[in-house]
């Protein structure tokens, strides 16, 4: 059966892990919940060294954070042109192991660095940190795993992350308190060093347990030139639709988020509530997540391909958000003690993360190597980081000209629909039947 065949042909039922996945996909479970927890346990680090400078000063770090990921990027892109998958993804994680060992003496020693300067450098760091470390992960899955096989297999091995997103968090509420503030940098490399061995026993049983993709030349250098990954973004028709996805989605998200921050600003008026009550929309969006990738995602990847999970999540969100646009009160209490705006950012969040999130990577497994690794990893670290700084500072200017709750939640309507039409578009077009004209998926 052609790959084409298993999108067009409905399988008969969710197809299930193969006895000779069953370790691999374990491997590959640990690998991801180690790179989130790595990440979740130093973030509660930065977010309070953020509040040494003020959470008016956000676009600047968003503008410093754009800055940096967009000079790394043509480093990764000479890295992957230069040397093989078996260099570049180790040498990324020891890149970033050595970088948390190193910030370990700023923390110990205060004087070397003030709290001002140590927390605008830090919190550039860490949203590098785990754009980057994120993205090389699922480059590396769409590299050992085929296409057939991420469809089935990805909704399981996201869990993982799930997993590590909660994990991480309760490692330093556990932790901080006993060991204080820098070990949690060691911790943390700790954490990528075991992601670090993940990556180099599915290095070896890819090579050991070949399908279509692990031949010896598979794991070569991609070769080409350092700044591919960035011009791949606007010449190439499906990394050019992946980046506008990308820019939509972080109008999604924040909106979503700065309307929940505006709620819980005026809702509660002491640090305990407001904590709780975060930590309530984590739990709440962590847990659809899981639901959502144990059934609904799997199922559907596997039937039907990317294109109706992306479908699915586009019409859900964007009801959510149209709720919220023409409520008379969307502050009001919707489902239990959750206002409309908080309802909006549990779907938007944990469908994001519980059903795009697989059904996106799963399109990279049908694309050339040259994209997978260099025009991903530009959209998932440049691109998103442009986002983030373009929507911040355009809410503001909405925001100075009157434009209100209503408003916001009705554009980010608007992008969510947007990104269900050319999320459909780009999967129907990649996932097309083997003997229908080639997509336009060149490696430029």
């Amino acid at each position: 059966m052609s790959h084409g065949d298993a999108v067009s042909q409905p399988l008969p039922r969710p197809a299930r892990v193969g006895p000779d996945e069953w370790r691999a996909v374990a491997v590959s479970f640990a690998y991801f919940f180690c790179v989130l927890a790595a990440y979740y346990v130093v973030r509660p680090v930065r977010d309070q060294l953020s509040a040494a400078v003020g959470s008016t000063q956000l676009p600047w770090f968003y503008a410093a954070t754009f800055l940096a990921t967009l000079a790394l990027t043509p480093v990764f892109g000479a890295l992957v042109a230069r040397y093989p998958r078996r260099v570049v993804v180790p040498v990324v994680h020891a890149f970033f192991i050595a970088c948390l060992l190193g910030f370990v003496p700023l923390f110990t020693h205060q004087g070397l660095l003030g709290p001002r300067a140590l927390g605008t450098v830090f919190f550039v760091w860490i949203s590098v940190f785990n754009l980057f470390i994120v993205s090389v992960f699922w480059s590396f899955m769409a590299d050992v795993w085929d296409d057939l096989q991420a469809r089935r297999l990805f909704p399981l091995i996201a869990l993982g992350g799930t997993a590590g997103a909660i994990a991480g968090p309760m490692l330093t509420r556990a932790l901080v308190g006993v060991i204080g503030v820098a070990p949690l940098l060691v911790v943390s490399a700790a954490l990528l060093a075991l992601a670090l061995a993940c990556v180099a026993w599915l290095g070896g049983w890819a090579r050991l347990h070949g399908n279509r993709r692990h031949d010896p030349g598979h794991e070569s250098a991609v070769g080409g030139g350092i700044l591919d990954g960035l011009r791949q973004v606007f010449a190439n028709p499906f990394m050019r639709t992946m980046a506008v996805l990308m820019l939509l989605a972080d109008c999604i998200g924040t909106v979503n988020y700065a309307l929940v921050v505006d709620y819980s600003g005026a809702t509660f008026d002491d640090a305990i509530s407001r904590t709780r009550f975060a930590a309530d929309l984590d739990l709440a969006a962590n847990l659809l997540q899981v639901v959502v990738q144990l059934t609904l995602t799997r199922w559907m990847l596997v039937r039907w391909g990317a294109g109706p999970v992306i479908g699915v999540w586009a019409t859900a969100v964007t009801a959510a958000l149209v709720l919220v646009a023409v409520s008379d009160n969307p502050y009001a209490p919707a489902i239990g003690a959750m206002p409309l705006v908080a309802v909006a950012l549990i779907v938007g969040r944990g469908l994001a993360y519980g059903m795009v999130g697989p059904a996106r990577e799963s399109l990279y497994t049908r694309v050339p190597r040259n994209l997978r690794y260099k025009g991903k990893n530009a959209v998932d670290t440049a691109v998103w980081r442009f986002g983030d700084l373009s929507v911040a500072l355009s809410m503001n200017a909405l925001r100075s000209v009157g434009v209100a709750v209503p408003g916001l939640a009705g554009l980010a309507a608007l992008a969510a629909a947007t990104s269900g039409v050319l999320g459909w578009r780009l999967a129907r077009r990649v996932e097309r039947p083997a003997d229908a004209p080639v997509p336009a998926v060149s490696p430029t």
